[in-house]
């Protein structure tokens, strides 16, 4: 029997309960929360057991397991660190630090003990995102030629959030988010799932702005719209945006060679994914209005059903380090990936009006290994994909 010890028992925690639900072989060893009535209430909730104090936490949390800190993003380095410094290997959520100083530290302790470091998302290992990777390597829809990635949520600063609760009682952490900002939380959505495709961004040309939307909350507010444009190491540049104030839109559109490779919800780890291929008709060029859906051959991972805006199990990160720790082998979401991923998502965010063109300092380097096949997919003259492949279920 596998475990996991819970750091944080907030809206998300909820999250990670319900899928864990559907991954047989996991149960949790520790929970804690510094509020000691949300501790209380959730565990009642799930039928946990509570550690009153992290120093009682850490203690009954299995040596050299896995902890996952779901707390507050401003408390995720502090905590992450006192994790890897008691020895435990740790999955984040987003982000995996505020500052870049703050992630290579946390990436050169965990690399310097031997601990296995990674963040959330991963829906990067979802069914969808799978599907997206292998028509890729199929070139499919040929060479890919562009990207848009769009990651807009509607206008929440005007939704009922104060309504919004967890299945255990926890209410949506509005000020976090919006303090936090929405790049930071969501642009790894889609970041991840390219990153593992066409390896590391080589340059990051990005704008960010706070719209001035009243978001009721006090002190100063991460931005809320941000656009970026991505060069890959080996992809097609890519124009990826992130808000909370244009309509909703989760798609993600890969334009290549032969046609449209696309998929509506990138929340959705059963979404649909489709290709439309190119034609002419009429002495007109289009894509076909009826896209083929794509599937992969085999079952994949458990799913679990809606709840809220999202239907991705939050577990399959957390497995796929607690199966890489049992079987000895590198994990396929790295502490190298986790890294530039947070620097990727930190310059999109920090860019402001005049940020220019920035060059990531670090790439996957040897990480970029544990992302793909042992063997990388013979490339054919006629259709030639992307080199990239991303982490395979």
């Amino acid at each position: 029997m596998k475990q996991v010890s819970l750091l944080g028992c907030g809206f998300v925690a909820d999250l990670y309960m319900r899928s864990l639900q559907v991954m047989p072989g996991i149960t949790v060893a520790a929970v804690h929360d510094r509020d000691a009535d949300r501790l209380r209430e959730f565990c009642a909730h799930w039928g946990l057991t509570a550690c009153d104090t992290f120093e009682e936490f850490l203690a009954a949390a299995p040596a050299g397991g896995l902890i996952l800190n779901l707390t507050n993003p401003a408390a995720h380095y502090a905590l992450n660190l006192a994790c890897l410094e008691a020895g435990h290997h740790v999955y984040s959520e987003k982000p995996l630090a505020l500052e870049m100083d703050e992630a290579r530290a946390l990436h050169a302790l965990a690399t310097e003990r031997g601990l296995m470091l990674a963040s959330a998302p991963c829906s990067v290992l979802g069914e969808a995102a799978q599907t997206l990777g292998q028509a890729l390597r199929r070139g499919i829809a040929g060479t890919p030629r562009a990207i848009y990635a769009e990651l807009d949520d509607g206008f929440i600063p005007q939704a009922p959030h104060a309504d919004w609760f967890s299945e255990s009682g926890a209410p949506w952490p509005a000020g976090d988010e919006f303090r936090t900002g929405c790049t930071l939380e969501h642009a790894g959505y889609y970041l991840a799932w390219l990153i593992a495709w066409f390896g590391s961004v080589r340059t990051v040309v990005a704008a960010s702005a706070d719209t001035g939307a009243d978001k009721g909350v006090a002190g100063p507010v991460a931005p809320d719209l941000a656009v970026a444009t991505l060069f890959f190491e080996d992809g097609p540049v890519t124009r990826l945006t992130c808000s909370i104030v244009a309509p909703h839109d989760h798609s993600i559109r890969i334009v290549g060679d032969k046609g449209v490779l696309s998929c509506g919800a990138a929340w959705d780890n059963a979404a649909k994914v489709r290709f439309a291929r190119r034609l002419t008709l009429r002495r007109r060029l289009m894509e076909h209005p009826f896209p083929r859906r794509l599937r992969l051959a085999k079952p994949t991972h458990p799913k679990v059903k809606r709840w809220g805006a999202a239907a991705m199990n939050f577990m399959l990160g957390p497995s796929e380090l607690l199966d890489a720790l049992d079987e000895g082998r590198p994990c396929r979401l790295s502490s190298d990936f986790a890294l530039h991923l947070t620097e990727v998502t930190l310059a999109i965010q920090n860019a402001g009006e005049d940020a220019g063109a920035q060059r990531p300092a670090r790439g996957l380097g040897a990480g970029r290994r544990n992302l793909g096949p042992a063997r990388r997919p013979r490339r054919s003259r006629r259709a030639r994909g992307p080199r990239g492949c991303g982490p395979r279920l």
